[in-house]
């Protein structure tokens, strides 16, 4: 996929675009739209720093009253001035300049906000993105700096869609590997325990199913962790088969092969005493093998 084209969603979902954008370490603007909705994500060397969709529900007045930075009277305060002046001054930039938030206070809220619209964005299956490389936003905007990788996960976790599950693991008896970072990123990842547990299973040797067996978590919940690992980038298939039985096993099996030939060449000799011995000495040996 070329980052300058635009795509379709239906094709390149945008989890596969984050992580091109973030393996890949570029810089500039994605673009994406669904019917009349635009939303603009920024990057910075592979890394999210701000995101802005003009029809946006999470707006930043309403979070820092939810936080109890401001209260109502102090939010309708800035509302008004910002309407006085035309929409020359940004909500934040008021709020701090009356004193009501810090900057620590606004930063901390541009974070929240521009998650929960990254989050959002995980679940549209249909609409159109394009890149467009070093373009970023204007220097008044508060950019943050938010792991692509945490993101995805933090997102799909949020997802009570279980139709996609089958279209990220169609092969259970696929083998998968932990990806290392690529173009020297740093990956912060935050994973729950449970995830950290399952991620650990997925050593390389082992198919999914066998991972969803071991893993400490029930069937669904276990796909679901796998599903977001490898949408994050985090797993990744390998073209290795499942390792074949233990060497231990296959010796087994050829001793008993080997026994069970001989017990044969014993019963199409005459049933002496000393044949009968003999037969039950490899039926016991068949048996303590097997055990």
């Amino acid at each position: 996929m070329d980052l300058d084209l635009q795509g379709r969603i239906e094709r390149f979902t945008l989890p596969e675009i984050f992580q091109l954008i973030a393996t890949s370490r570029k810089s500039g603007t994605l673009g994406i739209q669904k019917d009349d909705s635009i939303v603009m994500v920024y990057f910075r060397e592979g890394e999210v720093i701000y995101g802005y969709g003009p029809r946006q529900t999470y707006h930043l007045g309403q979070l820092l009253k939810q936080r109890g930075r401001i209260d109502g009277k102090q939010l309708d305060e800035a509302i008004n001035i910002q309407a006085r002046t035309e929409n020359t001054k940004r909500l934040g930039e008021i709020m701090i300049s009356r004193s009501m938030i810090d900057k620590c206070d606004l930063e901390s809220v541009v974070k929240s906000q521009v998650e929960e619209l990254l989050y959002s964005l995980l679940s549209w299956e249909t609409g159109s993105f394009k890149f467009y490389e070093n373009q970023f936003p204007t220097d008044e905007e508060i950019t943050v700096r938010l792991s692509v990788e945490n993101v995805i996960l933090e997102g799909l976790r949020r997802i009570d869609e279980r139709n996609w599950l089958d279209q990220t693991l169609p092969q259970l008896e696929a083998v998968y590997t932990i990806s290392a970072a690529q173009g020297g990123r740093t990956r912060d990842v935050a994973l729950q325990a449970h995830e950290w547990n399952i991620m650990a299973l997925v050593d390389g040797r082992r198919t999914l199913q066998e991972v969803i067996k071991l893993s400490p978590v029930d069937r669904d919940k276990t796909l679901k962790v796998l599903a977001h690992l490898k949408l994050a980038g985090l797993i990744t298939k390998t073209d290795r088969q499942a390792e074949d039985a233990s060497p231990r096993l296959d010796r087994m099996v050829n001793r008993l092969s080997d026994l069970f030939e001989s017990y044969l060449t014993a019963k199409s000799t005459q049933n002496s005493s000393q044949n009968r011995m003999k037969e039950k000495r490899i039926v016991t040996e068949a048996i303590t093998e097997a055990d």
